[in-house]
């Protein structure tokens, strides 16, 4: 456990802190996955019912991400 977190902890260093995602997949029907997607950067949580919704709040999520650094570049 302690490694996983060490883990998470270098990955955000890589990534100036934008967008690490914490993927919990808690049923797959339908041919995809249901779950729970944790920005780790905002400490934010939001509930996904397919694969294809939780790659659209993670695109959200960085989008919102780079629009908030070019705000504060002005």
């Amino acid at each position: 456990m302690i490694n996983e977190v060490l883990k998470i902890e270098d990955e955000r260093e890589k990534t100036n802190g934008v967008g690490t995602f914490e993927i919990s997949v808690k049923f797959m029907q339908n041919a995809t996955w249901q779950g729970q997607i944790h920005w780790i950067e905002r400490n934010q949580k939001q509930h996904f019912r397919s694969a294809l919704e939780m790659l659209k709040l993670m695109d959200e999520a960085l989008t919102e991400s780079q629009q908030d650094k070019k705000a504060i570049n002005w």
